[in-house]
């Protein structure tokens, strides 16, 4: 038996809190969106502010666009102590942003504790990979559904 949305988003909601995920995101740019994404992180209390900044030097060295409209953005090795906890923000853009040439709609940045980022990185591989489920976040109206929709990274 499928659990209730309800269920399925407090399950999750210790890595993806309902005030980390923005439903339109406001940036127009690759480094805003990662900014944003960054912001909602240190506003949870996941980060130091200091991740933030990890996170564009990441990007300038390798690009964190995953393909399906999905780009994970996530710090340096050697920014691990400005991680808190383990935890996620998602932004979504409906009109798109320019990662390198490719269109990323959903910006997820992904603070992992520990070694807790590469569990995080495959689970939203697996749900990124169905275009079902990437249909159902573009047309998710709500934080809950989206909360849903990402449970099985919390699980």
């Amino acid at each position: 038996m499928e659990p209730t949305e309800a269920e399925s988003a407090s399950a999750g909601s210790d890595i993806l809190s309902i005030d980390s995920i923005v439903l339109e995101g406001s940036a127009s740019t690759k480094e805003g969106a990662i900014t944003e994404a960054g912001q909602l992180l240190v506003a949870a209390g996941a980060v130091d502010e200091s991740y933030v900044e990890a996170m564009h030097e990441r990007e300038r060295s390798v690009s964190t666009y995953m393909g399906n409209l999905l780009a994970l953005p996530h710090g340096t090795n050697e920014a691990k102590g400005s991680i808190k906890r383990t935890a996620l923000s998602f932004v979504r853009y409906s009109g798109g942003i320019d990662w390198n040439g490719k269109e990323a709609q959903f910006v997820v940045a992904i603070a992992g504790a520990g070694n807790d980022h590469l569990d995080l990185l495959s689970k939203l591989a697996m749900i990124f990979v169905d275009m079902e489920q990437v249909a159902r976040l573009q047309a998710a109206a709500t934080p809950a559904e989206i909360q849903a929709i990402l449970a099985s990274v919390s699980a």
